[in-house]
């Protein structure tokens, strides 16, 4: 099949890092911390190499928007399987500003412009936790939808996604073109092998900007305040029933 599937990859704070607050709380400390690919977008990766391996799409490009560092993110998508990348070069108020509906537009916009089939993204960045980046992208491009993928099958020109859902799963059929977003259950992505790493170096990563597409990447939101979670206070241990009703009634709980 000549499909070609585009697939997003966000640069985030890696999942293992304690994250910090900034002292102004305008948001999170981000200088000299370890960032890697958001895990949604690394499953995302590797069912669009895996639906490359059985020789049902021809191209996987990989797209990321932000400053010169996501290049970085970028190179470890093509050292999956990815054949080239996209570099959206988003910076400085834009990027920090930068949310789920401009980076729609970015998508919808390259999916016109590299005439994809299918679009493949996390279901959502561990960062911001926004869930809305692949909804937006269908609604924007009127393209039929899958989100929460567990599993995905290519028939022809019909997608079967299952789905996961609160009451368990959801099988759906959709048409392509269409967007789906990756669940944790979908595979298990990959550990890129040294040779593969030195030839995603040769891979191409094309630069584009915003206004290249059309896009306009300012914010409506603007963020007031970001603090820390309140410290959760120690427990206490109590002998009897009686002392536990007394500790309860004198925090008012009863």
């Amino acid at each position: 099949m000549s499909a070609r599937v585009l697939v997003g990859v966000k640069r985030v704070i890696d999942y293992a890092v304690k994250i910090r607050v900034r002292p102004d709380h305008t948001g999170v400390v981000t200088d000299g911390v370890k960032h890697s690919m958001n895990p949604f977008c690394e499953i995302a990766v590797e069912e669009a190499v895996r639906l490359k391996e059985k020789k049902l799409v021809k191209e996987i490009v990989a797209v990321s928007c932000g400053p010169q560092q996501v290049q970085e993110t970028i190179r470890t998508a093509l050292a999956m399987g990815a054949d080239r990348g996209i570099h959206v070069e988003v910076s400085g108020k834009d990027y920090d500003a930068l949310g789920p509906l401009q980076v729609s537009k970015i998508m919808a916009a390259l999916a016109k412009k590299e005439e994809a089939d299918l679009i493949i993204l996390g279901k959502q960045a561990i960062d911001d936790d926004c869930n809305q980046t692949g909804q937006m992208t269908a609604a924007l491009l009127d393209w039929p939808q899958g989100t929460f993928a567990s599993e995905l099958t290519l028939e022809g020109g019909m997608l079967k996604v299952v789905r996961e859902i609160d009451g368990g799963l959801e099988t759906i059929k959709i048409k392509m073109p269409a967007v789906v977003t990756a669940d944790l259950r979908l595979n298990t992505p990959r550990y890129a092998t040294l040779p593969n790493i030195m030839k995603a170096k040769k891979k191409k990563i094309a630069n584009v900007k915003p206004a290249d597409l059309g896009v306009d990447v300012t914010s409506r939101l603007e963020v007031l305040k970001v603090d820390e979670p309140p410290q959760r206070q120690a427990g206490v241990k109590v002998e009897t029933v009686e002392d536990l009703v007394v500790k309860l009634k004198e925090a008012g709980r009863i």
